[in-house]
């Protein structure tokens, strides 16, 4: 729901709470962000938190909704939405770019298999850098790729962490289900076989940023015949051992090395 120039004129639960600047909204706006800081909360608590009018904190709020800032728990509460954790990401992509390169080409080199790091962005995830195994038969995923949030390890990682009224959303068209995003979450890795092509299989794990959102995905992928019927077995440990050591460079508790 568009937010209108009027909303700046409308009143707060006072006149002495009234903001007399020519952004008010987004001061209205400000105010119910950080009412929901401390986790979800109903309606009628954003409108005591706030001061602001129930209809201006409804009519804000679900503006909010659409841009997927603010989104719904399973018991309708108001929760802080998944945007700010796709913005997070692409604000922290230098420092993720500059230790990924030598992170993938030995991902790839201890595999044998192409290296991909992938983000989100809304209904899509884009690979912001890869290793590609140089000689055989490989899975080839260039860098600035747009691939769906349907299918994938890498949108099963993307997508496991979200709020539960986002994932049912997601998977209506997915190809993977909730009980194996529950063992996403569960175990720290995805493994997909066919879910993107037939005859290639992926395993991803988790890069966290600094207060332990998903930022984004690292793979590996390649053909089944080579990797087998049961990948994360064997994968698994070096892909989550990689998504690790580039968490902790996003979050600067180590330096950059080879």
């Amino acid at each position: 729901m568009p937010v209108s120039e009027s909303d700046q004129g409308d009143t707060l639960g006072t006149d002495e709470d009234i903001i007399h600047t020519s952004v008010g909204v987004l001061d209205k706006t400000v105010k119910i962000l950080e009412a929901l800081e401390t986790g979800p909360v109903s309606l009628g608590h954003l409108v005591s938190a706030t001061g602001l009018a129930r209809p201006t904190v409804h009519r804000l709020a679900t503006a909010l909704e659409q841009h997927r800032f603010v989104c719904r728990d399973e018991h309708g509460r108001f929760t802080l939405g998944s945007r700010f954790s796709e913005l997070a990401a692409v604000a922290g992509e230098d420092r993720l770019l500059s230790a990924a390169s030598p992170i993938l080409r030995s991902l790839r080199n201890r595999t044998g298999e192409s290296a991909q790091i992938f983000r989100r962005q809304g209904d899509h995830r884009i690979c912001i850098a890869a290793a590609d195994r140089p000689t055989g038969l490989r899975n080839s995923i260039p860098t600035g790729a747009i691939l769906p949030m349907q299918a994938g390890s890498a949108a099963q990682i993307l997508l496991a962490w979200d709020p539960p009224e986002r994932i049912h959303q997601a998977l209506h068209k997915a190809r993977f289900t909730a009980a194996k995003l529950a063992d996403v979450r569960r175990r720290g890795w995805a493994e997909s076989l066919n879910e993107m092509e037939q005859g290639v299989c992926s395993i991803s794990a988790p890069i966290r940023g600094a207060t332990g959102q998903v930022m984004a995905a690292i793979s590996i992928s390649g053909p089944m015949e080579r990797m087998s019927q049961a990948p994360g077995r064997h994968y698994a440990p070096l892909v989550m051992a990689a998504g690790k050591y580039l968490s902790e460079a996003i979050q600067g508790s180590i330096t950059s090395r080879e």
